[in-house]
């Protein structure tokens, strides 16, 4: 690229005077790289303000430029490229200078962590500017210039103190993220229908009491997060937003749960932690694609049988509501996690719900309770004492009608053969044999390899992990809870279908390596261990990881990088000794502390 044309006028000594006063604060060796690469970063160097050498690094000749004349064919000052990245990053910067129009090359700014309470008109000279960052500053409210930036494609101006937007927003017709999360935003302009490019859309931590219903004409629009404001409905023009695919309208002051007839992509819908007193059929047929439903901390009393047409659903959260039954149809959905603490449940036993239990033990007791509507136990009875002399210790009503092979809390150190004898040609999918003394695996569970995808070893003195578990080919759960261990053989990465893993309770110093090698895994759950440290940049390949609970641990601290582990859903860190990030930035979630993290990557 070429250099800017000189300053009509200028004083050519200025660069060389500008670059002597600024060398204090920014080195000469990163101006220099800034010429060749086009990119300078300035982050976390304590700046009170922008020196004058870095608005200026695109008109000035380069200090020692008089000195030399024999330039080689990488120093030609004239021949080097303008700034098109700048990041200030992590200063002290109260203002701007209206010299920020000297880079009019610049496509991405990035000025989040400081202290700005406004921005220069100037800014509308960055007509090449594709990406600004903003965020956490003390911004009042925005120049009207910024509507000229109509090559801007992410905006983020999240954690300041606007209160209004200006009017003309909607020009930036190339905007495809807008973050405006955490301010004091009473309102959301109409005119936002004309953004028409938008794909991601953050109005979550405002003010705001009702969307207008011109935002369904943002129709290429998938992500909407509202979560945190004082909604009390939302316009039922919401519903023909075709491309939405993830919904937040977390703790609001919803009472009716929207209808979705044409939202047939929306893969994620969270109302928890709103004043929802209904779920119907109505509800819930025309999400045909719908992953996770969250609908805790609300008022509903009842789940109607129709929850059984949501067959992709995997998470289900009912935790916290008014809930005294379910429907047995219930049982009938492939979910990974369902969450049913806090509800006066009548018709399921109390330690069947605990946490602790998991979520395929209340599938399988909806299950059993549609295949066994007027099953008479007394033919159960007949029928075990028949098929083995020491019924009393195998439970065989389990093994053939639910395919669980169960021996569990019988205080024992060993499973006798009778159990593994009892099997016979029945299909098993779930092992339970929790709340023994067991110091190691069964051998003979390896006689289950070809069919048992659901193993609860929890609450026994289990120290090591045999082979024999290793090669359950079809493993997809594993309950290790509360035992003795401190290690993962290498061999268990051989379990290709792993999806969830539960290490808590035990004596881990690390993330066992094996466990990052496993790229099936949904669900870590290691907490109340003793783990120091974790690999960001391993986890990020996790792509299928969406739960990682690491509470109760010894992390001094959590690596900015782990922000980048984009997928996870369910981030869990409290009871670390870390300082940062705050308990504040804990308690608002997930989403949160992953923004907070990348917020802090190094460039």
């Amino acid at each position: 690229m070429s250099r800017l044309p000189s300053v009509t006028g200028r004083d050519p000594r200025a660069g060389f005077r500008a670059e002597r006063e600024c060398a204090a604060s920014v080195p000469q060796g990163l101006l220099k790289a800034a010429r060749k690469s086009g990119q300078l970063n300035l982050s976390g160097r304590n700046l009170s303000e922008v020196p004058q050498c870095v608005w200026r690094i695109n008109v000035d000749i380069p200090e020692g430029a008089n000195q030399n004349l024999s330039f080689n064919a990488t120093e030609r000052w004239w021949e080097q490229t303008d700034l098109t990245k700048l990041i200030i990053s992590n200063n002290k910067l109260q203002s701007l200078a209206d010299d920020l129009r000297l880079l009019p090359a610049l496509t991405v700014l990035d000025i989040h962590d400081n202290q700005l309470t406004s921005l220069p008109s100037a800014i509308r000279e960055l007509e090449n500017l594709q990406r600004l960052n903003v965020s956490h500053n003390k911004l009042k409210m925005l120049p009207e210039e910024i509507t000229n930036l109509k090559n801007m494609k992410a905006l983020y101006l999240q954690h300041n103190e606007l209160t209004c937007i200006p009017e003309g927003f909607s020009q930036l017709s190339n905007l495809e993220d807008l973050d405006l999360s955490n301010n004091r935003l009473t309102t959301v302009p109409a005119s936002f229908s004309s953004l028409s490019s938008v794909l991601r859309l953050n109005l979550s931590s405002n003010l705001l009491k009702s969307l207008p219903a011109e935002i369904s004409r943002m129709k290429r629009l998938k992500h909407l997060d509202c979560n945190s404001n004082l909604l009390e409905t939302v316009p039922s023009e919401l519903a023909g937003m075709e491309s939405l695919e993830l919904l937040y309208l977390r703790r609001n002051k919803l009472r009716f749960l929207p209808q979705f007839p044409s939202c047939r992509l929306l893969k994620e819908l969270h109302v928890g932690e709103n004043q929802i007193e209904k779920l119907g059929a109505e509800h819930l047929k025309h999400l045909n694609s719908i992953l996770v439903l969250d609908l805790r901390d609300n008022k509903l009393k009842s789940v109607p049988d129709e929850i059984s047409l949501l067959q992709s659903l995997e998470r289900l959260d009912l935790s916290n509501n008014d809930i005294s039954s379910l429907p047995c149809s219930l049982g009938n959905l492939h979910l990974k996690f369902l969450a049913l603490e806090g509800n006066p449940l009548r018709t399921i036993r109390r330690e069947i719900i605990a946490v602790s239990k998991g979520t395929q033990e209340v599938l399988k007791y909806l299950r059993s309770k549609i295949k066994d509507d007027g099953l008479n136990q007394s033919d159960s009875v007949t029928e075990t004492a028949m098929t083995l002399p020491s019924a009393s210790r195998v439970n065989v009503h389990a093994i053939t009608t639910l395919k669980i092979l169960d021996h569990s809390d019988k205080q024992t150190t060993l499973i006798p053969d009778e159990v593994f004898d009892a099997v016979k040609s029945n299909i098993i999918t779930s092992v339970n044999f929790s709340k023994n003394h067991l110091c190691e695996i069964p051998k003979r569970i390896i006689e289950l390899k070809e069919m048992v995808s659901d193993v609860n070893l929890s609450f026994n003195k289990l120290s090591f992990i045999s082979l024999e578990l290793c090669m359950l080919q079809k493993l997809t759960f594993l309950d290790l809870r509360n035992n003795f261990l401190n290690s993962l053989p290498e061999e268990m990465e051989s379990l290709s279908r792993l999806q969830t893993i539960n290490l808590s309770f035990n004596r881990f110093k690390i993330l066992p390596e094996v466990l990052y090698r496993i790229s099936t895994l949904e669900a870590i759950l290691i907490s109340n261990n003793q783990v120091g440290s974790v690999d960001p940049q391993k986890m990020k390949m996790m792509e299928n990881l969406t739960t990682l609970d690491l509470q109760n641990n010894d992390l001094l601290q959590i690596p900015p990088e782990l922000g980048n582990c984009v997928n996870l859903r369910t981030l869990l860190l409290d009871g670390n000794p870390f300082r940062v990030p705050r308990a504040a930035i804990l308690m608002k979630g997930t989403a949160a502390i992953l923004e907070y993290l990348r917020d802090r990557i190094p460039t």
